[in-house]
């Protein structure tokens, strides 16, 4: 749960608003030359100097995208951070800077908000942005986080939804379907917990899927290791609502068509066994899960010598004319059309 009932509990309103502010981060240093002013002003001061900017915005709410039962808070700013920095990398660009604003209500003690910046903290810390700004407020029901997230890029080097060609070649990193199923382990321990309190949950054997739940990493490093094989993608975008919606994003704004090969579809075997024992189609978890946070790319062909042998990416289709609409090829070898159901609705 939130807390344990023997930790000290220190009001909000023991600090005021400011003081809040500048306890929660006290601990933040500034790592980016691109950072003028940070925190302690009314705005801070960027200079990108000869740099396009990229700027992105999620809001997060207590209830609808995370449930505080079995996610800890520090885990919780963490993967808040992550969430925005994928969406920068999507863009091929460079994470710089990020402002975090909360809202909060009277049963969160300090101690609460302190390990969610925690989080937050070791997240900048990792990533090496800087933590430049927010705000703090009240709430009358949970918790609210909203997180803006700044990059830079080089002119010419953004990478947008709308240039994939027909022939080009359909790349993801990582593997998929992870984080949905260590969803459900986490809400199947939840109902346990709440007909036996004094259980323990059961979590041995689903260390991956649920570490990809609860802290997900932002894949920095294949925009990193596509620079260095000297790979532009032709259309990029992070997967956090399901490989499906993504690859349709993608073909609409390209106006293209695909195929994707359901044999090719990265899975973890933690995946595959999981997916056996609640019994669920493993292929429809990778399609509609989402909070995946890969990065889903297409490349020329001319490309594809340079990433073949690389682990940390797979093709799995291939971009075709428009008039050809867009299919997954299951393993049996038929063509169905793809469609974005989003992970709501799989009981539909």
């Amino acid at each position: 749960m939130i807390e344990d009932k023997n930790q000290q509990r220190t009001q909000l309103g023991d600090l005021g608003e400011f003081g809040l502010i500048d306890h929660l981060t006290k601990n933040f240093k500034i790592k980016q030359k691109s950072t003028v002013k940070g925190i302690g002003d009314d705005s801070a001061v960027l200079n990108f100097e000869n740099n396009k900017v990229v700027v992105t915005t999620d809001l997060l709410v207590e209830g609808v995208h995370f449930d505080l039962s079995y996610m800890p808070l520090k885990h919780l700013g963490y993967k808040a951070i992550m969430v925005n920095l994928s969406d920068v990398y999507a863009m091929n660009a460079k994470a710089t800077q990020v402002t975090v604003s909360i809202a909060v209500s009277n049963r969160f003690p300090l101690e609460a908000l302190e390990d969610l910046y925690a989080g937050i903290e070791t997240a900048a810390n990792i990533y090496k942005v800087d933590l430049v700004g927010g705000d703090t407020t009240s709430s009358n029901t949970g918790l609210l986080i909203s997180v803006t997230a700044i990059g830079a890029i080089n002119a010419n080097n953004e990478v947008y939804r709308n240039g994939a060609r027909p022939n080009d070649l359909l790349v993801v990193s990582g593997d998929l379907g992870a984080a949905y199923m260590g969803l459900q382990v986490l809400e199947r321990e939840k109902e346990v917990y709440k007909v036996n309190p004094n259980s323990q949950p059961d979590l041995e054997g689903y260390s991956y899927i649920i570490e990809r739940q609860l802290k997900p990493e932002a894949r920095q490093d294949i925009v990193e290791l596509l620079s260095d094989l000297n790979v532009k993608p032709t259309a990029m975008i992070d997967i956090s609502d399901g490989l499906s919606s993504e690859i349709i994003h993608i073909c609409k704004q390209s106006k293209v068509g695909c195929d994707l090969y359901e044999n090719k579809i990265p899975l973890d075997p933690q995946v595959i066994s999981t997916c056996e024992e609640f019994n669920i189609d493993s292929t429809m978890v990778a399609l509609n899960g989402g909070e995946d946070y890969e990065l889903l790319f297409t490349i020329s062909q001319d490309d594809f010598p340079k990433i073949k042998a690389n682990p940390n990416l797979t093709i799995i289709g291939h971009i075709k004319e428009e008039s050809e609409g867009l299919h997954l090829v299951t393993r049996a070898d038929t063509r169905i059309p793809l469609k974005a159901q989003g992970w709501k609705n799989f009981n539909d």
